[in-house]
């Protein structure tokens, strides 16, 4: 067993820790404020070689591991957690199942601009009664010659407005009485596909969270995404693989709201000695230290396990879990220690636990990911 990252991975964290504390985080409260998506800061992750990370080099991605992409993730949402969910995105929701499902000639035509950022990545499962429930998928794709017309909308997407196409899931028939569900890719600028950007949101401002409207949007057959009537299967493989990715995210966040927290328990005074040396303040700040390092390591291994080809559903849902769970905690005590000054936005920790929320919800409940691992274990 070696806990040690390879000199790769060493280099990725260094040259992304000092590209988040210069570049990303300078600007993290006007954007969380003005909900600017940070586009500038996606052209110099392009330019660095980073949006195909763990793709292969023949689609112009870096063919790098899942621990590096995970530690990309950790380092930006450290920084800017609207930055961090964009990428995780990006990566593990829009250009995976392309990846994992697509033709040798659906990959060079769709994968190959999400690794160079010509396009982001982004897809589409959520709708207004369908999230963890197949069965209420409403999404419609009819055969029409050699032609899908698809019907439907989906919620709650993630980098819709700056992509060029997405797979999303859609009933292409029915068998034995139950919905056949298949994945297709959609180019957005269809007729009929609107892509709508007015959530008002409780933190994670400055990414893009849209709703999807699709009227008589017409696509090839060729465009269906793996077998047909595996759709949600496919999609559910994917989801492990941005757990992960959302495991990261918790940590960066934790992480970040620590430091926040031991700085200043340094600087105040009170009843004329600093917050840290109260033992109480000590405990905090152990507790939080420590449930950081418990989440990190979950998220490696998980990241680890699927590298290696080995099962990692059980895994990916308890990094996701336990770290998402934890950053709460970390934010909630983070603010704790800053008092009054916790509740003011340019003390920012606030925004940590505002953003962190979010991970508890998306890409599975807590709830969700325990009915995982529960079926894991038990099976």
């Amino acid at each position: 067993m070696n806990f040690d990252l390879t000199d790769e991975q060493l280099m990725i964290r260094k040259m992304m820790r000092e590209f988040a504390d210069e570049v990303v985080a300078p600007g993290a409260i006007e954007r969380d404020r003005t909900k600017e998506f940070p586009i500038e800061i996606f052209k110099q992750l392009s330019e660095m070689g980073m949006m195909g990370l763990p793709f292969p080099e023949e689609y112009s991605g870096a063919g790098a591991d899942t621990t590096s992409f995970a530690i990309v993730t950790e380092e930006l949402s450290r920084a800017c957690a609207s930055t961090g969910i964009t990428y995780s995105a990006h990566i593990s929701l829009g250009g995976a199942p392309l990846h994992l499902f697509g033709t040798e000639e659906q990959k060079r035509k769709y994968l190959t601009p999400i690794c160079t950022g010509e396009s982001f990545g982004a897809f589409g499962l959520t709708e207004p009664n369908a999230g963890s429930d197949a069965g209420g998928t409403q999404t419609t794709a009819k055969e029409d010659g050699d032609d899908f017309i698809i019907n439907g909308s989906k919620v709650f997407i993630t980098n819709a407005s700056h992509a060029k196409h997405l797979a999303l899931t859609a009933i292409t028939g029915e068998n034995n009485g139950k919905k056949e569900i298949s994945a297709i890719i959609v180019p957005t600028d269809a007729e009929g596909f609107k892509v709508i950007d007015n959530y008002e949101k409780m933190g994670l401002n400055a990414s893009n969270t849209t709703e999807l409207v699709l009227e008589n949007v017409r696509v090839p057959k060729e465009n269906l995404l793996g077998k047909r009537g595996n759709g949600f299967r496919q999609f559910l493989v994917t989801l492990d693989g941005g757990r992960i990715g959302i495991g990261a995210m918790a940590v960066g966040i934790a992480q970040a709201a620590f430091e926040r927290a031991l700085k200043y328990s340094k600087e105040r005074k009170q009843f004329g000695k600093a917050l840290s040396e109260f033992q109480i303040t000590q405990f905090k700040l152990a507790d939080m230290a420590m449930k950081i390092e418990l989440a990190r390591n979950m998220v490696y291994k998980a990241a680890w396990m699927k590298d290696q080809g080995r099962p990692f559903t059980k895994e990916a849902a308890m990094c996701k879990l336990y770290a998402s769970e934890i950053a709460m905690e970390v934010a909630d005590q983070a603010i704790q220690i800053h008092g009054g000054y916790g509740y003011m936005k340019e003390y920012e920790v606030e925004r940590y636990m505002r953003d962190a929320k979010l991970l508890e919800i998306g890409e599975g409940t807590s709830e969700v990911q325990r009915m995982v691992i529960a079926r894991e274990v038990l099976n």
